[in-house]
């Protein structure tokens, strides 16, 4: 079970191309500037099942998934079933937004299980004082896109980049 605030379709804001976006409730990062500080609390959300969140996000057999909040990484067993669940029954993409960097999550073994499902990770905390409204798909200067695939495989972090957004 997850504790979900919102599941948006068809969002253009939260990855490239048309997207099914999972926000979840609960974060403990608090970054100051946070658009979306409703989603810190875990109790805020509705608790949804891996079948009902899946039964949503295959009703567009052309929209990729994302998951945000909040964060994601506060509940790695649910996110981790759904991933799986995409990945068994889809063959779409899966974006997560995190507070926390990739470097740590590699440490902390029920997060690097999700991370291990997921395509691309925005990771790092939105700092107000690095605010950048001109980039894609991220809040602030610090947070990179990383293509967690490549980098698992090469051992270091390796940037995203999609020629046809121009995103890097």
């Amino acid at each position: 079970m997850l504790s979900v605030i919102s599941i948006i379709e068809d969002t253009m804001v939260d990855g490239p191309g048309f997207r099914t976006a999972i926000y979840c409730a609960g974060c403990k990062h608090h970054c100051k500037g946070c658009h979306n500080p409703q989603s810190w609390d875990f109790n805020n959300g509705k608790m949804m099942s891996t079948r009902q969140i899946m039964d949503i996000i295959k009703q567009d057999p052309f929209a990729n998934v994302t998951f945000s909040g909040g964060d994601p990484m506060f509940q790695p067993e649910g996110f981790t079933e759904l991933a799986e669940a995409i990945r068994m029954e889809t063959n779409k993409t899966i974006w997560c937004w995190t507070g926390y960097k990739f470097e740590m999550l590699l440490r902390m073994p029920k997060q690097r299980r999700l991370l291990e499902l997921i395509d691309v990770l925005v990771d790092g905390p939105f700092i107000e004082a690095q605010k950048d409204s001109d980039l894609l798909f991220r809040g602030s200067r610090n947070q990179r896109l990383i293509d967690v695939k490549a980098s698992l495989k090469q051992g270091k972090v390796v940037l995203y980049y999609d020629p046809m957004t121009m995103v890097s």
